[in-house]
């Protein structure tokens, strides 16, 4: 479909991240991520440009999602890389900025996520929150989600388990942080295993 593509890392896009999300640390090969252009709608049905960096083992069908959601007018607020927050999750996640790579670790711990390997997107995240109980204190992340944990309520850009993005993830072999686990809760995280 046009206005989606992808393609290698080159030397221009490599400046964005170089230091960002693509830190001195990272351990996986540049040679493994793809750079996505996409199309998305917004909640008022504008056609916007967006841009992802993922894993290339995902990367065709990450693209097929975008396409289907494009399609069918889901609202989709932001998609841009997460270099353009610095690579603060919080700061991204904040602005509801839909985004995969960042090599960053699990919150709380001193594994490395997902996204540091390009696995795991996450859509709308200030209306999906991650919630997690952490010695006794509730943890919304972001700060800003917090009247968006009660899922029974309705609200723009909310993913359920029955909606299309949910539905369309899941086909392509990702699992959804909304029914992973039950000691916490990330709505806003399709992830692949390996």
């Amino acid at each position: 479909m046009e206005g989606f593509c992808i393609s290698e890392i080159d030397d221009k896009i490599f400046s964005r991240i170089a230091g960002k999300s693509y830190k001195a640390n990272c351990t996986l090969p540049l040679a493994d991520l793809r750079y996505l252009e996409l199309l998305h709608k917004n909640l008022t049905g504008e056609t916007l440009r967006g841009e992802m960096i993922c894993h290339k083992k995902i990367a065709g069908d990450v693209l097929k999602i975008f396409e289907a959601l494009f399609a069918a007018s889901y609202p989709i607020e932001k998609v841009r890389l997460i270099d353009e927050y610095d690579a603060d999750d919080e700061v991204s996640m904040q602005d509801n900025n839909s985004s995969c790579f960042n090599f960053r670790t699990v919150s709380f711990t001193n594994r490395i996520s997902r996204h540091g390997y390009g696995l795991a997107v996450d859509i709308n995240p200030r209306y999906n929150p991650y919630i997690k109980t952490v010695d006794g204190q509730k943890i919304i992340a972001p700060e800003n989600g917090a009247d968006y944990e009660d899922r029974a309520k309705s609200f723009p850009y909310k993913i359920t388990a029955e909606d299309l993005c949910c539905r369309l993830f899941r086909e392509c072999g990702f699992l959804w942080g909304g029914d992973c686990w039950d000691d916490e809760k990330d709505y806003q995280h399709f992830f692949i295993e390996n």
